[in-house]
Formats: structure tokens, C-alpha cells, sequence
């Protein structure tokens, strides 16, 4: 094991605070302070834009695909279920 990370072997990440986290993250990588903060701010930026608990779906447009998974040209669309109960599984089915 690299020995910068044995002492952090046995971390309690969720109790850390975020300046701690940051601290942790300098110091086992091999970015430096400029690049973390780039990459922490463009990760908050998306984050922002992630829906929150209570939101609304975002909308999109799904292709059907038969019993043999082929395609079928038809769409489904999740704001034409509305009011409807819906189950989404994400996976790889190719």
C-alpha cells in the first residue's frame, strides 16, 4: 500500500468536515490546490443543477423496444405519464 494512504486507512469519511475532506484529497493525489478548486467548483456547478427531492422529473423521450429488444420506431415520453405510476430500470441490456 502507498504509504500516503495508510493513515487514512481506517478515515471516517462522513465525519470529516469539507475543509478536512480537501486536506485529504491534496495531500493522497496528485493535483494541486489550483486544479482541486477548479474541479470542486465545476462539480458544484452540476450539482446545482441536479433535481432535489420534491422537484419534478426531468422530461425526456425513450425509444420502445419489442419483447426481442428490437426497436420498435415508437417513443414514450415521461411527461405523457403524469398522474400515472411509473418504475424506471437502468442497466445494460445489449
Amino acid at each position: 500500500m502507498d504509504p500516503r494512504f495508510e493513515k487514512f486507512q481506517n478515515l471516517e469519511w462522513g465525519s470529516l468536515t469539507y475543509p478536512e475532506k480537501r486536506e485529504v484529497w491534496l495531500e493522497i493525489s496528485d493535483i494541486g490546490v489550483e486544479e482541486f478548486d477548479k474541479m470542486m467548483a465545476a462539480q458544484k456547478a452540476r450539482q446545482d443543477q441536479v433535481p432535489k427531492i420534491g422537484d419534478n422529473a426531468p422530461d425526456f423521450r425513450l425509444e420502445r423496444l419489442d419483447i426481442g429488444k428490437k426497436r420498435t420506431g415508437e417513443y414514450v415520453k415521461l411527461s405523457d405519464l403524469r398522474g400515472k405510476s411509473v418504475a424506471l430500470c437502468f442497466g445494460s441490456y445489449t
